[in-house]
C-alpha cells in the first residue's frame, strides 16, 4: 500500500489563547515523530491549512500559519481549504491520486471538526485511514472535554464500517515499530 500521512490544520491559531487545543505542545511534539518518520520511510505529507477569507484565520495572518515548532520539509506539500472536510473544494484528492496513495494516515486538529469530516469523506472514496489516536486534538465544548472528545472520536471512527474501508487506530510512538 502506498501511505500518504495528512497533517490537518495544525495552525498556530488553534494553539494559543483561551480555545488552545488540549495538549498543543506534546500534540505538535508527536505530529513532529510522525513526520520525520514519513520523510525516512519515503511516505509522502501534505500539510492542510483551513482559512477564511476575513476573520479568524484569514489566509495569510499570523493565527493561518502552521503551528511554531511543527516540522515540515521543502518536500511536504501544503493545500489549503475552507471548510472541514478537506477534500470539499480543493485538489487533495488529485493530489492523492497523483501520489498513487491507497491509504491514509490522519493526525491534526480539531478532531470533531475536521479531523473526523476528512476521515469520514476518506473512507466514502475509498481508502482505509490510520488515525493516530493520540495525534488529534480538541479544545472542548460545553458538554464534553477534551479528552472526552478525543476519546469519544477514537472510538466512533474506528468502528464504521458501511464504507468498506475502516479506520485503524494506532499509537505515534510505536507507528514506524508495527508498520
Amino acid at each position: 500500500m502506498t501511505k500518504v500521512l495528512l497533517v490537518i490544520d495544525v495552525q498556530q491559531g488553534l494553539c494559543e489563547g483561551e480555545d488552545a487545543v488540549f495538549d498543543g505542545p506534546g500534540l505538535i511534539g508527536r505530529i513532529n515523530q510522525l513526520t520525520v518518520g514519513c520523510h525516512a520511510a519515503n511516505v509522502p505529507v501534505i500539510f492542510i491549512q483551513h482559512e477564511s477569507t476575513a476573520g479568524y484565520l484569514e489566509r495569510g495572518s499570523r493565527a493561518w500559519q502552521l503551528a511554531q515548532g511543527l516540522k515540515v520539509e521543502d518536500s511536504d506539500i501544503c493545500l489549503r481549504k475552507t471548510a472541514a472536510d478537506a477534500f470539499h473544494k480543493t485538489v487533495l484528492l488529485s493530489t492523492l491520486q497523483e501520489l498513487g496513495a491507497t491509504e491514509l494516515l490522519v493526525c491534526g486538529m480539531h478532531t470533531e471538526f475536521c479531523v473526523d469530516t476528512t476521515v469520514r469523506r476518506a473512507l466514502a472514496l475509498g481508502y482505509p485511514v490510520t488515525l493516530f489516536e493520540d495525534g488529534h486534538s480538541s479544545a472542548g465544548n460545553r458538554v464534553l472535554s477534551p479528552q472526552q472528545v478525543i476519546a469519544h472520536h477514537n472510538a466512533t471512527l474506528s468502528n464504521i464500517s458501511s464504507f468498506g474501508p475502516r479506520v485503524a487506530l494506532a499509537n505515534s510512538a510505536h507507528w514506524f515499530e508495527a508498520a
